[in-house]
């Protein structure tokens, strides 16, 4: 389906960067800066009061780029490689990108619902059919595609070990980035060894673990800010980024920097 004029009002709001509030949609002026689009599901997207203390990570990545490096999330909660698509939001993208942008692409975490036709893909066809549209739709605009594996939930065996939860999702979109020559930043891998090193208890204060909710799949600001920091250091260990182009990677980064909008904003 194609999104209303509402919706895609409401993405060009909720995909604006830090301090830019007021700055229209990602196109509406001309740009001399290089900007990093971000497409996927709810552990990246930008989330509103309502749903405080959640945060994307992607509401903390403009935090370790330098100010004329721009972040426009249009990272949606509960949307698959398909469903973002079906619903026109790449499109949204597409009209927007320039040449010498980047489209980071994180999708996994719906493609693996089965029961869900809007949603579903399977790992070894229909959803590297769909990446590949995000990476040619990319290159056509003279941007650069950017393939990142989903981020792993918190997950542990009774020995205390981190397991993986995406099944062959990550695989794919590895073998998918070797054969299309697209940059890699291998996510899921680097947070399960993350969760690893923390452990089973010091990883709740990353997730969104509140007093009524044992969230083991969205963040709260600490765990935002370490996936954006991982996000980050991988686009420069990728030369997606210069290290120039980065900063604060070994900074604390206080939570108070997070805010959620109101949801007025995002109606």
């Amino acid at each position: 389906m194609s999104l209303t004029r509402r919706q895609v009002t409401g993405a060009a709001i909720a995909a604006l960067p830090l301090g830019a509030a007021g700055a229209g949609t990602a196109h509406a002026t001309r740009r001399t800066t290089r900007t990093l689009y971000v497409a996927g599901d709810s552990t990246a997207a930008q989330k509103y009061a309502s749903a405080a203390p959640e945060t994307g990570w992607g509401m903390a990545l403009p935090f370790f780029l330098h100010k004329d490096r721009l972040v426009f999330n249009h990272a949606v909660n509960g949307r698959s490689s398909k469903s973002f698509v079906d619903e026109g939001r790449l499109d949204v993208i597409l009209e927007a990108v320039r040449p010498g942008d980047l489209l980071l692409i994180q999708f996994g975490h719906n493609d693996a619902k089965t029961t869900d036709p809007a949603r579903y893909t399977e790992p070894w066809s229909t959803y590297q059919d769909h990446l590949r549209r995000y990476v040619d739709g990319a290159r056509a605009r003279g941007a650069r595609p950017v393939l990142a594996t989903s981020v792993e939930r918190r997950r542990f065996d009774a020995a205390g070990r981190a397991l993986p939860s995406h099944g062959e999702y990550p695989a794919a979109m590895r073998a998918l980035a070797a054969e299309e020559g697209v940059a890699l930043l291998d996510v899921q891998a680097l947070s399960l060894a993350l969760w690893q090193r923390l452990g089973a208890e010091e990883t709740k204060r990353y997730f969104n673990w509140t007093a009524t909710e044992q969230d083991n799949t969205h963040f709260n600001p600490p765990g935002a800010v370490a996936v954006a920091r991982m996000v980050a250091r991988e686009l420069v260990r990728a030369r997606v980024l210069a290290p120039r182009d980065v900063l604060r990677l070994e900074d604390e980064i206080p939570d108070s920097w997070i805010t959620w909008p109101s949801d007025e904003v995002e109606r």
